[in-house]
């Protein structure tokens, strides 16, 4: 098994965890439509849980640190792993992004097509 197999079965084991032991299984993610699920991959990758975020705040110009954890703060467990398994973290928060917005566009394919077909039969 190449290095890049192994990270990638990793990825896919904590996927696996997170919907059959925390429960956040396809229709739970559904619900994130606000892209909070690629936000907290962002913060999983952040070194020593640093802020991802920096704005400018003020007429000053003065520059702040901001770090909009997306979810209620009893749901960050960055600083329960290292770094490293932060990253398979947030790799399996990717995965789980980009199965949303492929159901998504899966459900917007089959609503075009449905409204396709309603037209044309309304036509008829």
């Amino acid at each position: 098994m190449t290095g890049t197999e192994k990270v990638l079965k990793e990825i896919a084991e904590e996927r696996i965890r997170q919907i059959e032991d925390e429960g956040y299984d396809p229709q739970h993610d559904d619900e994130h439509s606000d892209y909070s699920l690629a936000l907290a991959a962002a913060h999983y990758c952040a070194p020593d849980c640093k802020p991802v975020f920096l704005r400018r705040d003020g007429a000053d110009g003065q520059c702040i640190h901001h770090s909009p954890w997306p979810w209620h703060k009893d749901h960050d467990k960055r600083k329960k792993h290292d770094y490293r398994r932060r990253l398979v973290i947030a790799g399996a928060f990717i995965a789980a992004e980009i199965e949303r917005i492929d159901r998504e566009a899966e459900r917007w394919e089959r609503n075009a097509q449905a409204a396709k077909a309603g037209s044309q039969d309304s036509s008829q």
